[in-house]
């Protein structure tokens, strides 16, 4: 893909469905007893791979357009899969369906792409472990990797060693299944779709949050409503307004979670012209807003510790962002990036280097020193099939000097497939 620097961007943008909430609602619908229709369902590679796996394990699903219809099976009536479970390049699809596997007491091998097959997954084996399951994988770490079958889990109290959404879901997960009532404990906050979608008590204790499933007898209800839009996809046309000159972009419909939006106030603090209006719940308790986005000069920033898990997912667009800043811009203690898809802080390294911005590295982070008025070189960025690097080069790329080219741009439509044609029609 080739993309050219542009003088503005003007015009309205339909986000793609959130990812997280469609891989959570497909699999909590097939966790109910009832049929649960899910509207603006994501037809993005990641949602679509969780639509996949629960067809293998015995899951009746429909869909019609962004519209899924899902007949649940309830705790008891997951099948054993005839193959292997193909997860794409989904960990969330891998992660959490372990947890919902292991419960079932069924047997099931998973894999993924090369780039998945390349996370480590002992961060879900372990407490897995500690309730009963058995594992089969390779290297003791990596997919594939097979769950053995067994007679029944036990509730566990787990302390999260690192802040994963993912993780704390995978628990929660099995925990619908053991005998007893599984407890995970955050010390810092991450995404909450789980809890809310499922409606799980959480309480305060010992400087954490602790969040409980729900006792194995209850019921999960039909998970019948509407995805919001994605805000990790919202943030890359935050960041693209901000920086490009005369621009207006609308928003309509993000999902503004206050377990994910980190990366917008980090924005406004770096003196970011976002307005939010139109504010609403919709169904799953997931709160709603449209944002409108005009060009603004930026200063730079530091972001806290506290925040990363909270923006964990942007911090490659926040790394565009803090090159157009004034100032020293930092991040630390992100080095889960490096367990993503790809390595991303050695990816956003690699687009700052090629783009000519002044940057340090380190282990869990990166230094930016920013400029308003810097222009990028004209370059050839590698995404290493990442969605997020492949978004995150091609906005760089819209403040260079010339056209710039991006290798496996359609990386983008892991998440975003319609991320090209939005960003043709905002320059139109």
């Amino acid at each position: 893909m080739k993309i050219s620097p542009v003088r503005s961007l003007n015009g309205s943008v339909n986000l793609p469905p959130d990812k997280s909430i469609a891989h959570r609602s497909a699999m909590f619908a097939a966790l109910s007893s009832e049929t649960s229709t899910i509207e603006n369902y994501s037809n993005a590679a990641d949602p679509q791979s969780t639509l996949s796996c629960l067809k293998q394990l015995g899951v009746e699903i429909e869909q019609s357009g962004t519209t899924v219809k899902v007949k649940g099976v309830g705790r008891n009536g997951f099948k054993k899969p005839t193959a292997p479970i193909d997860c794409g390049n989904s960990g969330t699809t891998m992660r959490l369906l372990s947890g919902i596997i292991a419960g079932a007491g069924i047997e099931a091998t998973l894999f993924g792409d090369d780039s998945l097959s390349g996370r480590p997954m002992k961060r879900i084996m372990n407490p897995l472990k500690e309730m009963g399951a058995t594992f089969t994988a390779r290297e003791e770490n990596y997919p594939p990797f097979t769950i053995h079958a067994n007679t029944g889990l036990k509730a566990i109290a787990y302390d999260l060693p690192v802040a994963s959404a993912q993780v704390k879901s995978c628990v929660l997960l099995a925990g619908l299944f053991a005998d007893g009532v599984t407890e995970v404990i955050e010390r810092i906050s991450t995404r909450d779709h789980t809890e809310r979608l499922l409606n799980l008590p959480k309480t305060t204790k010992d400087d954490g949050v602790v969040v409980l499933s729900s006792n194995r007898d209850v019921e999960i209800p039909a998970q019948n409503y509407s995805v919001p839009g994605d805000f990790s996809a919202a943030t890359f046309w935050m960041v693209a307004g901000s920086i490009v000159p005369d621009s207006h972009i609308v928003i309509p419909n993000v999902g503004m979670n206050h377990s994910r939006t980190a990366a917008l106030y980090i924005l406004k603090r770096m003196g970011a012209d976002i307005q939010i209006t139109k504010e609403r719940i919709v169904g799953g308790g997931e709160p709603v807003a449209d944002l409108e986005v005009r060009f603004s000069g930026l200063k730079a920033t530091k972001i806290e510790l506290h925040e990363v898990p909270n923006c964990i997912d942007e911090l490659p667009i926040l790394s565009v962002a803090m090159s157009f800043a004034e100032g020293v811009s930092s991040f630390a203690g992100a080095e889960e990036l490096r367990f993503k898809e790809c390595d991303r802080i050695m990816a956003v390294s690699q687009l700052l280097k090629k783009a000519g911005v002044s940057f340090t590295e380190q282990q869990d982070g990166l230094t930016i020193t920013g400029n308003p008025s810097f222009v990028a070189k004209s370059a050839t960025y590698e995404t290493w099939h990442d969605h997020r690097i492949a978004m995150s080069a091609a906005i760089m790329s819209l403040k260079a000097e010339s056209q710039s080219e991006i290798i496996h741009a359609d990386a983008a439509s892991v998440s975003y497939p319609g991320f090209y044609k939005d960003l043709e029609a905002l320059n139109n």
